[in-house]
């Protein structure tokens, strides 16, 4: 497909066809295409300065805004942002962060977990047959499996930090247990350890708080984020308290060197995002709006929904089906698409933005094409 243009909740190809997208860029879309605030923020940007100077170096009024506006909707003591060009690389650094802090090297993870493609986030990920290629990987690694209490002996007076995803992801939007993330998180702190949660793609809004773990009772160390965040532009961030933070700053000095992390462009960007989101309530509607996708996605082939808000996902009887549904959906002007590492999985993850009718218009698609593959 050659994309001609994109606005709202639709794609728009090269003939002109439109495709109702439930996929939101892979969860990055958080307002919709080009939304107009978003699209404002970034041309009023261009005409005041672009690049100017390596991250950190001069004071740039966007990037300062971006990382206040963040500590004041994180929960305290995270109060320091450092903002990065992808999520991955936000992995970077609080993987380095972590092991700086601690003076510890071993970093547990989880299986199936994936965090990014570089070579520590890939170190990190629970998926043996994407990281054997590329080995070896940064040592002192450790899996272990979400939701198992039992595994959580394994952090020690040797771990650095535990790197979760709030919800997994590429393992097909599995949800913590009620209490898990609470008890990992207890467990970090009585062996002096840090609680990492990716909210790459859980967070700023996805599931209908600010950031996933809100619904988990768990506030962790460090939070890293990603997607979502830039509106459609791409971006990162990591962030802690001041103390943990500022042992990036010693030994070495520039202890995370990034060129164009908090880009005067992405920033305003991000910002307008956060603005979007909270001037019109979108947060609000996405409970509402989970429950609509769920009551109407009603299939026999639909063996069950997982996820939360709008990061959800269908699970299918086989990789066969779901490969069919999501070319013959796009077929029909509806985006959808996999999971990385669950075959059985279809990925439902719309701009927030998306209206109940387009839901609906979506959902029906769907349906239709599941009679028809059934037949």
């Amino acid at each position: 497909m050659e994309i001609s243009h994109a606005e709202g909740s639709y794609i728009y190809d090269k003939q002109g066809k439109a495709y109702l997208d439930f996929v939101a860029g892979v969860s990055a879309n958080s307002v919709g295409h080009r939304h107009p605030e978003v699209v404002k923020a970034v041309k009023d940007q261009l005409d005041t300065y672009m690049h100017v100077m390596v991250y950190g170096e001069y004071i740039q009024e966007k990037a300062v805004a971006l990382s206040k506006r963040l500590s004041e909707i994180l929960p305290d003591p995270i109060e320091t942002t450092y903002l990065t060009n992808s999520g991955t690389e936000a992995m970077e650094g609080a993987i380095k962060m972590a092991r700086r802090f601690t003076g510890r090297s071993e970093i547990i993870a989880a299986n199936k977990a994936y965090h990014g493609n570089t070579m520590g986030a890939l170190s990190i990920m629970g998926y043996e047959e994407r990281k054997r290629p590329f080995r070896p990987l940064i040592p002192d690694v450790r899996f272990v499996e979400f939701n198992a209490l039992d595994d959580l002996q394994h952090i020690s007076n040797n771990t650095a930090a535990v790197v979760l995803e709030t919800i997994q992801g590429g393992a097909g939007f599995i949800l913590p247990d009620p209490g898990y993330l609470e008890t990992v998180s207890k467990a970090c702190k009585a062996n002096g350890a840090l609680l990492i949660l990716d909210e790459i793609q859980p967070g700023i809004g996805r599931t209908g708080t600010m950031f996933g773990f809100e619904h988990f009772n768990c506030k962790p160390d460090i939070v890293v984020m990603g997607k979502g965040l830039g509106g459609g532009m791409p971006i990162g961030a990591f962030s802690a308290s001041r103390a943990i933070m500022q042992t990036l700053s010693e030994n070495p000095k520039l202890g995370h060197i990034t060129t164009f992390g908090g880009h005067p462009v992405i920033a305003s960007a991000a910002l307008a995002t956060l603005d979007v989101i909270e001037k019109y309530n979108l947060m609000d509607e996405i409970a509402s709006k989970e429950i609509l996708l769920r009551t109407t996605l009603k299939h026999n082939l639909i063996k069950e929904i997982r996820g939360k808000g709008l990061m959800l996902a269908a699970i299918f009887p086989t990789p066969d089906l779901v490969n069919k549904l999501i070319l013959r959906c796009q077929d029909r002007g509806l985006i959808l698409f996999w999971l990385l590492f669950e075959p059985c999985a279809v990925r439902i993850t719309p701009p927030l933005t998306i209206t109940n009718q387009e839901l609906i218009d979506g959902c029906q698609i769907i349906i239709e094409v599941l009679d028809e593959l059934q037949n």
